[in-house]
């Protein structure tokens, strides 16, 4: 048995990052947070001041034995608008920035050929611009973000929809 590996991903709000990856089997946990920043244990509020240079990100912590890193770049990539840097649909500013967050140089590599693969691919019109960064520390948000799809599920819903995600997801990934 291997031992569980972690990968941070940013793809807007990190409320509707958490369900793809937590749905999918070898997935051990998913936690919202904040990375990439220069602010140590920063807040929600600090964070969307767009002042701490953090994203909203999700940890992952998963089975390599049941779910690879590249299955994981694949689930990341169809949350997203890939060829929007400056935020995902409603969520504008460096905190809502698309970003993956690699932990050595295979993961590096493995989100480098995916993201030229998917840029090449022809899906969409414009150039795939998503950010590949050296992971940083990760800071758990507070509670009420957590699993914020099962606390508050209609909320999340009508936020999923409201926000122009769910509509882009089903146009361009389904």
């Amino acid at each position: 048995m291997s031992e569980y590996k972690k990968a941070n991903f940013a793809g807007g709000c990190f409320w509707c990052m958490v369900q793809p990856f937590g749905e999918k089997d070898g997935i051990i946990s998913v936690v919202s947070g904040y990375t990439g920043g220069h602010t140590e244990n920063p807040t929600y509020e600090e964070v969307c001041s767009n002042t701490t240079g953090h994203t909203e990100a999700v940890q992952i912590t998963y089975n390599p034995d049941i779910v690879s890193y590249k299955e994981l770049v694949d689930i990341y990539w169809q949350q997203t608008d890939p060829t929007d840097a400056s935020g995902q649909f409603v969520d504008r500013g460096d905190s809502y920035r698309p970003v993956i967050f690699y932990g050595n140089e295979e993961e590096k590599k493995i989100a480098e050929a995916s993201k030229k693969q998917l840029d090449e691919s022809g899906r969409f019109n414009d150039p795939v611009v998503t950010s590949i960064e050296e992971r940083k520390t990760f800071y758990p948000a507070e509670e009420y973000h957590q699993d914020f799809y099962k606390k508050n599920s209609a909320h999340y819903k009508k936020y999923r929809q409201g926000s122009g995600r769910q509509t882009f997801i089903d146009d361009k990934w389904q």
